[in-house]
């Protein structure tokens, strides 16, 4: 089995997520602080990578739309490199 830091690739990929998630999180609720007001339009502002369009599939039974967009902002990115961090270091 490929390990990364003495883990698997799949807790890596968890941390990563979790940590873009929390990172973007983090930066809408900054976002409304007043102190802040100056740096926060650009560590909150999306910047699409990729966009694709839903497809879907209808079986007469079940009708599945898929679809898939990402757009991170500085703030998830700064979320991803910190859980980066915490994974190599625990």
């Amino acid at each position: 089995m490929a390990k990364f830091g003495g883990r698997g690739y799949g807790m890596c990929i968890l941390f990563v997520v979790v940590g873009a998630i929390l990172g973007g999180i983090l930066g809408q609720l900054l976002s409304g602080v007043e102190a802040l007001a100056g740096l926060m339009p650009y560590l909150v502002t999306t910047y699409p990578v990729f966009d694709t369009s839903p497809i879907t599939v209808n079986l007469y039974v079940i009708r599945l739309t898929i679809g898939l967009a990402f757009a991170p902002n500085l703030m998830s990115i700064l979320g991803i490199v910190a859980a980066l961090l915490l994974f190599r270091r625990y």
